[in-house]
């Protein structure tokens, strides 16, 4: 187990967890989102793959409208 900060919390993940195992954990939506790790952009086509290390700072911003 690791533990990473998501929106200013801490979470403990397995060691080998992607973006995308961290959002489904979490329950977030998957569409209408962007993600960050440590203040990096992650394309959505990159979600399946990247990796998350032990401190890591992931920011999950929705998406909202407005006028």
């Amino acid at each position: 187990m690791i533990t990473i900060g998501i929106n200013d919390s801490p979470l403990n993940i397995d060691s080998n967890f992607t973006i995308l195992q961290v959002l489904q954990q979490i329950n977030a939506p998957l569409q209408g989102i962007a993600v960050a790790v440590n203040s990096e952009i992650i394309l959505h086509a990159h979600w399946e793959t990247a990796k998350l290390q032990s401190g890591d700072q992931v920011l999950v911003i929705q998406a909202t409208q407005g006028g």
